[in-house]
């Protein structure tokens, strides 16, 4: 096991730079992802962590060891692929037990390393297959077992479930942080997907152009999200935004947005109130209540909204539509069925809304 310590860490190519900057502590036995949307450098993060990209700048430390210029090989990491990388001739066992023939471990070591995998990912039954004979998920696992047997300071995960089906994807998420647990060994995970994000991390790193627009806990990230892009992505279905600017009214603030006002609680926002700024205010789908299905809040404003597209979800049923012209999305709990078009009433939950400066789409919130 072993703390991964990145430095300014740069990468370009040619005249276009990939990562720009990262400075990032992963501790030890922690369990960190890598979130964002494609091209945002996470992929290319995680390759130089492994060693199969150069690093143009900075300092890579793993266990204490500057790994800048260390093969691959010598950086005690071992990476699981989108695509497995299992080789399709040899069976299970042998390509669990290859990597730890060319280290020339002995007989009894490489038997006892694969016993120690085959039991953890339950692949007893499937030792003398083949890989066209398993399915995504037995794949997945023998791509697992392949670093397990390793024994490294550091697990790596290049989207490795985006291949399988949802229901498998969510399965295989649970074995993923039930074998991290476990083994206790220091595991970086890089998904675009924002809820297998949540779900798994101790810490998400939110990327965006190479950099790293926001990390923390999943909790801290949802809750404080330190920027507009930042509260778009985490969070789903998508936080709903409405453009408009702060005004004085009655000795308090408003956010108005022409045809909708909402009060601001000023002390959510400190000085960061100055009449006339314009700004983007967000609010998550819970916090679009629809009258008599969901706990009203207290601090509310009543809205007339027009339902234009529904999801219903089995427990939840997620409303699409516009309140004063303006577009949002609301979180229905206690469903029904709700008609194209059917006009209902919202409670709009203000203590929870975010404002965003418009110009810098840094959120404003401090307290």
């Amino acid at each position: 096991m072993a703390e991964v310590i990145l430095k300014d860490i740069v990468k370009v190519y040619g005249r276009q730079v990939a990562v720009r900057g990262i400075d990032l502590e992963i501790e030890d036995g922690s369990l960190v992802v890598f979130v964002g949307p494609s091209g945002c450098g996470k992929s290319t993060t995680l390759r130089m962590i492994a060693g199969l990209e150069t690093i143009s700048h900075g300092e890579l430390i793993i266990g204490g060891k500057l790994a800048n210029d260390l093969p691959s090989r010598e950086r005690g990491v071992a990476m699981v692929f989108q695509t497995y990388a299992l080789y399709p001739h040899m069976t299970v066992r042998d390509n669990l037990a290859f990597s730890l023939k060319l280290a020339k471990l002995t007989k009894a070591e490489i038997d006892a390393r694969i016993a120690k995998a085959v039991a953890v990912l339950e692949l007893g039954p499937y030792l003398d297959r083949r890989p066209s004979q398993l399915s995504g998920g037995q794949r997945q696992r023998v791509a697992m077992g392949r670093a397990i047997v390793r024994e490294p300071q550091v697990f790596l995960f290049d989207e490795p479930l985006s291949n399988l089906d949802a229901k498998l994807r969510n399965q295989m998420r649970v074995e993923i942080k039930r074998l991290q647990r476990q083994l206790g060994v220091t595991t970086i995970y890089v998904t675009h997907d924002q809820v297998e994000a949540m779900t798994l991390g101790d810490k998400i790193v939110v990327m965006k152009d190479g950099e790293i627009a926001q990390q923390g806990s999943t909790l801290e990230i949802f809750e404080r999200p330190r920027n507009k892009f930042v509260a778009g992505f985490i969070g789903s279905p998508q936080m709903s935004f409405f453009e408009g600017k702060l005004m004085r009214r009655d000795g308090g603030w408003l956010f108005d947005s022409g045809p909708l006002q909402l009060p601001v609680i000023a002390e959510h926002y400190g000085d960061a109130l100055v009449e006339g700024r314009h700004v983007y205010a967000g609010l998550r789908a819970e916090d679009i209540v629809p009258l008599g299905h969901g706990m009203q809040p207290v601090n509310f404003v009543a809205a007339e909204g027009e339902v234009t597209l529904t999801e219903m979800l089995g427990n939840e049923n997620l409303l699409f539509g516009t309140i004063a012209g303006l577009n949002f999305v609301s979180r229905m709990q206690q469903p029904r069925v709700v008609e194209l078009n059917e006009r209902l009433s919202f409670h709009i939950n203000v203590a929870r809304m975010h404002l965003f400066d418009r110009e810098t789409e840094q959120n404003l919130k401090v307290a």
